[in-house]
């Protein structure tokens, strides 16, 4: 119910009809595989930022938190892929005569959504709704367990950081059918050791990617010799980007409790 009626909201939010698009700059990389799964020609993604390799052939128009303007400006893009208002202001966005599209999901649900807004405004209703169908018939694989383990979920080890209740990894988490223990409505949260063996989750989760280079295995941790959980290492691009790799880290997570717990 709750996903029919966001659904709408957004949908009441588009225009009436989609329009043609045919010189796309993504910045945001986890919007890229959406793109791409819909079925948009290459040639229509003329830039991508440094870290996505999706469209191997569009021109990298710098990082997603600092693009080069003035390349994209040069590259006359007709409709421009962003995320938050923090990585792409509404300032930066005036300088363009393009559509923006702002894709900031912080849940599968709003993923699902975003899909569906895209492929309306891609003109590719169709592709739309199958990728979000697919995608949902994953979440229906989730293994019941026989209660929700807690969880802590590192994202960079220093300073010591946790994923908050606003975070696509917490609601990976919730889907997986264990629960977010960290119950501080941010994305992310500064935490003390301390403070993580007190909440005694059943599993630490920590990530290893741009956020989090080279980190020391928890357990190996002076500060953490006392932790009891059950310790998993994932990737991070796998776990904290907000795209179709979110489903799969739903099954992946969802299979780690299943093995544990089931002992």
């Amino acid at each position: 119910m709750k996903k029919a009626l966001f659904a709408l909201i957004l949908l009441a939010l588009l225009p009436t009809e989609a329009f043609c698009v045919e010189r796309i700059v993504i910045l945001y990389a986890a919007a890229s595989p959406i793109v791409k799964a819909l079925g948009v020609p290459e040639a229509h993604v003329v830039g991508v930022t440094r870290t996505d390799h999706e469209f191997p052939q569009a021109i990298r128009v710098g990082s997603h938190l600092r693009p080069n303007l003035e390349l994209i400006k040069a590259l006359k893009p007709d409709f421009i892929i962003c995320g938050s208002k923090r990585a792409f202001p509404y300032e930066a966005a005036r300088r363009f005569k393009a559509r923006v599209f702002r894709y900031d999901p912080r849940s599968l649900e709003e993923i699902l959504a975003s899909i569906e807004r895209l492929g309306h405004l891609l003109g590719r209703e169709k592709e739309a709704k199958a990728l979000a169908g697919k995608l949902s018939e994953k979440l229906r694989q989730v293994r019941p367990l026989p209660r929700r383990p807690g969880v802590v979920y590192e994202v960079m080890s220093v300073p010591l950081k946790v994923a908050g209740e606003k975070s696509i990894v917490s609601d990976i988490i919730w889907h997986a059918g264990g629960r977010n223990l960290v119950k501080v409505p941010k994305k992310h949260v500064q935490i003390s050791p301390e403070k993580v063996l007190s909440l005694a989750p059943d599993f630490y989760i920590y990530q290893v990617g741009p956020m989090n280079r080279r980190p020391t295995p928890p357990k190996e941790r002076p500060y953490f010799r006392a932790l009891k959980s059950v310790v998993v290492k994932v990737d991070e691009k796998e776990f904290a980007r907000p795209g179709l790799n979110a489903f799969d880290a739903v099954l992946e997570l969802n299979k780690v409790f299943y093995e544990h717990m089931k002992k």
